[in-house]
């Protein structure tokens, strides 16, 4: 269902992907720039997600197959405030690595995130915020609109 490559060793596994959300903030630039760094050296793909493609299918914005482009967009489109980082393909070990990673290079906290699963694929990119959202205010208590929620950093993940 994936796309395999081949490890050092001689193992397969299937390519690890990012779709990156993130705010036009300029002073964000250098945190994303490292953020990436840190994604090339672990040798995993990265997807930006832009604005007009929030209503896009999961599965479709992941390169799953079965997931075609939206043909029907509508506009204008809902707006995510803050940074979003999901993840396809990872196995838990590089999850943890990945956060450890990120950690160490000194990327600020990124509150939402997800993994692709058969349960989120078909949702669109924007539901999947909604979902996080909701998630992230019951784990932090927080009683906010998810549109207008600054978010703190999530507590199963070192902070990160």
């Amino acid at each position: 269902m994936g796309v395999y490559i081949r490890t050092e060793r001689g193992k397969e596994r299937i390519m690890e992907l990012v779709l990156y959300y993130g705010a036009e903030d300029p002073e964000m630039k250098k945190n994303v720039m490292m953020m990436k760094s840190v994604l090339v050296r672990m040798g995993v793909r990265i997807r930006n997600v832009r604005p007009d493609q929030v209503m896009e299918t999961v599965g479709y914005l992941a390169g799953m197959p079965g997931f075609e482009e939206q043909e029907e967009r509508q506009e204008p489109f809902p707006v995510i405030p803050e940074q979003m980082l999901v993840m396809k393909g990872f196995s838990g070990s590089r999850i943890d690595t990945l956060l450890y990673q990120l950690r160490r290079a000194g990327v600020p906290k990124i509150a939402l995130k997800a993994i692709v699963t058969e349960h989120n694929c078909g949702w669109s990119f924007y539901k999947l915020y909604e979902e996080l959202c909701q998630e992230h205010r019951m784990m932090t208590g927080q009683e906010t609109d998810p549109s207008r929620q600054q978010t703190k950093g999530d507590a199963r993940d070192g902070g990160l």
